[in-house]
C-alpha cells in the first residue's frame, strides 16, 4: 500500500504566505460551516425522529444522538445530482448528492453517497475559480459508509495517498495531502474553509479503533487537473 499523505496545511500556507483573516471573516466562517456528523450502526428501533438511513453494505444506521439531526433535515438535501465522487485508488465510488451548511452545522441525511455544500465555495461549474467542498459519513459498528473508504482507523490518518485520482463527473484532481482536525475547532480553522482556486476538499469523521465515537475529521486536500 502506497503511503498516506501528510498534512497541506504547511504546504499551502508557504505557496501563498500566509493566510490573513479578519475578524469578522472567521466569525462567519464559523457561522456557517460545521463538522459531518457520525453515525452508527442500530440493530434496535430509532426513535420516530431520528435520520435513519442504510449503509453501503446494507446495514441499517442512525445519526448519533447529540448530532445535527435538524440540520441534516433543513439542509435541502439531493442524493443524487447525477454525478459520482470517484476515489479509484481506495474503490470509492458512490453518487454525489448537494445539501446545504444550517446554522454552522453540515450533516449529511444519507448513509450510502457523498454531497457537495452548496452555500460553501463552488460549484463543479467553478472549480477553477474556487474550492468545491464535498462531505460525508463514516460509520462504526460494522457498518461501512464512503467516508470507511477514505479513512485509516489503525493509523489515526488518511487512506488516500498523494498523487492519487479524484473524479467528479468529468472533473479531475490529484490529491496533495491531509490532515486530522478536532471537531471542536474546524468549524472556525480558515485554512480548511479557504476559497481556493482549482482546490477540492473531502471531509469525513474519523472513527477510532475502540469503536468510541468520533472526535475528529479527516480533510483531504486536492489540486484541479482539469
Amino acid at each position: 500500500m502506497s503511503t498516506p499523505p501528510t498534512t497541506s496545511r504547511s504546504d499551502r500556507r508557504r505557496r501563498g504566505g500566509a493566510l490573513l483573516w479578519s475578524v469578522a471573516t472567521v466569525a462567519v466562517t464559523a457561522l456557517v460551516v460545521g463538522v459531518v456528523g457520525v453515525v452508527t450502526a442500530t440493530t434496535g428501533s430509532a426513535s420516530p425522529t431520528a435520520i435513519t438511513g442504510t449503509s453501503l453494505d446494507g446495514k441499517h444506521v442512525t445519526l448519533d444522538p447529540g448530532e445535527s439531526g435538524g440540520a441534516a433535515t433543513a439542509s435541502n438535501a439531493v442524493t443524487d445530482t447525477g454525478d459520482r465522487l470517484e476515489v479509484p485508488s481506495v474503490g470509492l465510488d458512490v453518487p454525489l448528492g448537494e445539501l446545504d451548511a444550517v446554522d454552522g452545522q453540515i450533516t449529511p441525511p444519507g448513509f450510502s453517497e457523498a454531497y457537495r455544500v452548496r452555500n460553501t465555495g463552488v460549484g463543479l461549474a467553478d472549480r477553477a475559480d474556487g474550492t468545491v467542498f464535498v462531505v460525508m459519513h463514516s460509520l462504526r459498528n460494522g457498518a461501512i459508509g464512503p467516508g470507511n473508504l477514505l479513512i485509516d482507523v489503525d493509523g489515526q490518518r488518511s487512506e488516500v495517498a498523494v498523487g492519487s485520482s479524484v473524479r467528479i463527473g468529468d472533473a479531475r484532481w490529484t490529491v496533495t495531502g491531509s490532515e486530522r482536525i478536532t471537531k471542536a475547532t474546524v468549524a472556525a480553522d480558515a485554512d480548511v474553509w479557504a476559497d481556493e482556486p482549482g482546490r477540492l476538499l473531502l471531509i469525513t469523521c474519523l472513527q477510532r479503533p475502540d469503536g468510541s465515537a468520533s472526535v475528529d475529521n479527516v480533510v483531504i486536500e486536492a489540486t484541479l487537473d482539469r
